[in-house]
């Protein structure tokens, strides 16, 4: 009880500006990751024909999605390994190793040759990039939300930690835009023949900047209280999924709706607006972008409103929007017009928000300091793994072999059902000191 009274304490004198560098560091770190995962999915229709071409449309954006696929397979891989470092060694160090690496994996693709050029050898080194994207960014996410959580002044930890996820919609804004400039300004043939390439040679010098900020970042009063205590786990891995694997389960539960919804809304949408709704590719950049816009600001909005009247409210109002909403917008989408369109997908995106704000601050408090890292980890990254990172391909399958447009709706319908019942039964933390979940 001292030790967590004194970590309290701890964090109420957490200078201003140490609390904005550790804000900056995590979110912009985290844009910087998102930019470099999400640009594949943007793309996934000219990397279709680079790397696996054929005479079916269809079956070479499916190779695609494949492909963004199985980078989510390592996940886990890399939620494990960075999960316990960062619990044994510090939030700081394993962050900056974090985006070093995937800026250096999403670099790489930049320079592959194409199928043309090598053969089968290009999509072999596709696949061992994305792997390593994957096996990366499965630290990303959980060290970021533990960094800022261990940061954040009590009373404020919701507002703090969704700024994470704020910072994951700028990346994605960013990546949006950089594929909107480029489809605007170059030919069809251009883009298949270097155009595609842009968004991931900009990985080099963004990595650079991000790798920066974060050796720039202190590691966090919680943390470092814990290992000046001497208290810090030797095996939290193990510790977290022995002790503590019904909290890992619900954060799987917890978190369905927002991988499905993420992927549908901010990933597939691309794909979705230009394949079944028959938009061009910048009229689906922009709609994109501007539901983007909508997201990233209103997600800080909810963290404050999450501080105010709890985490299980926000949770549970987003999924229970989803479970009624999602079939109407859907057919909003399907209409034809424009307007339509974009109207359904910001009411999808507004919902993501909504459910965003309380997230990150909801999964940090369900562990302890200790295992915080590695618990979220496990969790997160197989629910990732299982249901995020398949639902772009899941849907193209479902649309190709059903002929239903409406067939992405029914998934995420069903995740939110899920994430409703885990969110209703959720033990309210929002009030309660970090050091004492």
């Amino acid at each position: 009880m001292v030790q967590q009274m004194e970590n309290e304490h701890d964090r109420n004198e957490v200078k201003p500006a140490a609390l904005r560098k550790a804000i900056f560091g995590g979110a912009i770190g985290n844009a910087v990751e998102w930019f470099d995962y999400t640009v594949y999915g943007y793309l996934a229709v000219v990397i279709g024909g680079v790397f696996f071409p054929s005479d079916n449309p269809t079956a070479s954006l499916l190779a695609s999605f494949a492909v963004f696929a199985i980078a989510f397979a390592v996940r886990p891989l890399g939620g494990f390994f960075f999960g316990s470092l960062g619990d044994r060694m510090g939030r700081q160090r394993t962050l900056a190793t974090v985006v070093l690496l995937m800026s250096g994996a999403t670099f790489a693709v930049g320079l592959l040759p194409g199928h043309s050029t090598i053969g089968i050898l290009a999509p072999v080194l596709l696949v061992a990039l994305r792997l390593l994207q994957g096996f990366s960014a499965g630290g990303e996410v959980p060290g970021g939300a533990s960094l800022l959580a261990e940061y954040a002044p009590p009373g404020r930890r919701g507002f703090v930690t969704c700024l994470l996820q704020a910072g994951s919609g700028l990346g994605i804004g960013l990546s949006a835009v950089t594929v909107l400039i480029l489809n605007s300004s170059l030919s069809e043939s251009a883009m298949e023949s270097w155009g595609w390439r842009v968004p991931f040679l900009l990985a080099g010098p963004i990595g650079v900047i991000g790798l920066y900020i974060r050796l720039r970042l202190e590691d966090t009063p919680d943390f470092l209280a814990l290992k000046e205590a001497g208290e810090t786990s030797e095996a939290p891995l193990t510790e977290a999924i022995s002790g503590y694997w019904r909290r890992i389960i619900r954060v799987i539960g917890l978190t369905l709706v927002q991988v499905v919804s993420f992927y549908i809304v901010l990933v597939y949408a691309q794909t979705y607006f230009t394949g079944q709704l028959g938009f061009s590719s910048t009229t689906a950049s922009v709609s994109v972008i501007l539901t983007l816009v909508v997201q990233v600001a209103l997600i800080p909005v909810m963290g404050v409103v999450s501080d105010r009247i709890g985490r299980r409210p926000v949770l549970a109002g987003a999924s229970l929007g989803f479970a009624v909403l999602t079939y109407p917008m859907f057919v909003l989408m399907n209409t034809g017009a424009l307007g339509a369109a974009m109207a359904g997908l910001l009411v999808l995106a507004v919902l993501l928000a909504v459910f965003q704000g309380a997230a990150m601050a909801t999964l940090t408090e369900l562990f302890p300091t200790r295992v915080r890292y590695a618990g979220f980890s496990v969790g997160y990254n197989v629910s990732t793994a299982l249901f995020g990172g398949t639902t772009p391909y899941l849907a193209a399958y479902l649309i190709s072999t059903t002929d239903d447009h409406f067939a992405p709706g029914y998934y995420l319908i069903v995740a939110a059902v899920v994430s409703l019942i885990s969110a209703l039964t959720l033990t309210e933390t929002a009030k309660t000191p970090l050091s004492a979940t």
